[in-house]
């Protein structure tokens, strides 16, 4: 059995949980089976397993606007993706940038269809800010590549609830599969010089935040809740690659005032390689996850290996990962199910967040229990090597079917 991925992030390019995901499900699976990765960029390792291919594009000769080049390019390197043979026995698929190459492989080289859902277009609304009209085709090509898909995988429960209210899926054809996390990469560790290097006390208690600027992330909810809290620990904001320069320049004014009122705000404005990300989850007294929408939120298990109490907003897959009075505190955000823009009272969603944070930042020893409950529940419940098996299983009963 081969499975071919199709994806735009793939290692060294990773900017997003679902980038992630293919890195360590990809080499997880390639224990199983053999793998091919094409994906956006300049990567190559060809005779290994996973065999990964990049695939570059040159855009000097586009002159669609700049919010369209993005959309276009996707569709041009899902094109290319397929004018290379296939020799895959199916073809899995992560996020709308490879759908449609997803379904040009199904129709045009008659294999079976797999997509995991890290995402879903039709709550992610702000994408119009980055996107312009070409939001509009990310929503069609989603819901076509996903209706007609043989097999579709919820990264959570509360994915899969989305799935069944926004599409028409089979129901034999939707599965749950969780993400996972490396055990022995994300870890307690007693390292601190990457923290030195970002301008961090590791003598002081800090809270940390790790994501991209986007709406969905909750970032400035997360900003503008800093003048709610003590001021008597660190606020590290590992934040960068923001989604729009609007955003950005919104991010930069939050910081900016919050910087004006309070001491010990650190913003690394910039994506962190593995080693500083794990020292900063380990070192961290509380993780905050305050997005808006989060599938899955692969963030929080991260921070729960690295047996970090976290304080997150109750939504989407988060309430299958955090345990509420667990592993951490989980903050209600009331919002609107149609569209997840923005909590329906930010103010209060924001007071909330720093509540929480505060309550747990003042009890070091519930930091602790929630930190040691939060590892066993990573170890329990989200290894790589079981996610694997399932997703193989689920591979061979698509090609065991009749017709097949």
């Amino acid at each position: 059995m081969k499975t071919l991925f199709l994806t735009n992030e793939y290692p060294p390019h990773i900017y997003g949980g679902a980038g992630v995901h293919v890195d360590y499900l990809s080499r997880e699976l390639a224990k199983l089976m053999e793998v091919e990765v094409r994906c956006f960029g300049d990567q190559q390792s060809l005779g290994t397993n996973p065999e990964v291919r990049g695939f570059e594009l040159a855009t000097s000769a586009f002159t669609c606007p700049p919010r369209l080049q993005s959309v276009f390019g996707a569709v041009q390197r899902c094109l290319d993706f397929n004018t290379l043979n296939i020799t895959a026995d199916l073809v899995h698929c992560h996020t709308w940038y490879s759908h449609f190459g997803g379904i040009l492989a199904k129709l045009n080289y008659g294999i079976p269809l797999v997509i995991t859902v890290h995402s879903l277009e039709p709550l992610r609304p702000w994408k119009r800010e980055q996107l312009g009209g070409g939001y509009d085709f990310t929503v069609w090509l989603e819901k076509t590549a996903l209706e007609m898909a043989d097999a579709v995988i919820a990264v959570s429960n509360g994915t899969k609830a989305d799935l069944e209210r926004l599409f028409q899926i089979k129901p034999e054809r939707l599965h749950v599969i969780y993400n996972g996390i490396d055990l022995d990469e994300y870890r307690p560790t007693d390292a601190t010089n990457a923290l030195v290097r970002h301008g961090i006390d590791p003598a002081r208690h800090y809270l940390l935040f790790v994501g991209r600027i986007t709406r969905q992330k909750g970032i400035i909810h997360l900003v503008r809740a800093v003048q709610f809290m003590d001021p008597d620990f660190q606020i590290v904001l590992c934040a960068g690659a923001p989604d729009t320069p609007e955003i950005a320049a919104e991010m930069k004014a939050a910081v900016g005032e919050a910087q004006a009122k309070r001491s010990g705000i650190i913003w690394i404005d910039e994506m962190v390689d593995k080693e500083t990300v794990h020292q900063l989850y380990a070192q961290a007294a509380v993780f905050c996850c305050p997005s808006i929408y989060e599938p899955f939120g692969i963030i929080n298990l991260e921070a729960m290996a690295c047996e970090t109490a976290v304080v997150a907003s109750a939504v989407g897959g988060i309430k299958e990962v955090v345990v509420d009075g667990e592993t951490g505190f989980l903050v209600p955000v009331e919002q609107m199910m149609e569209s997840p823009f923005e909590p329906i009272d930010p103010e209060k969603f924001e007071r909330d967040l720093a509540a929480r944070v505060n309550e747990l930042m003042a009890d070091p020893e519930l930091q602790r229990k929630f930190g040691r409950a939060g590892r066993r529940r990573a170890e329990g419940k989200f290894g790589w090597a079981a996610i694997a098996q399932e997703t193989k299983r689920l591979y061979a009963s698509l090609l065991k079917s009749p017709g097949r």
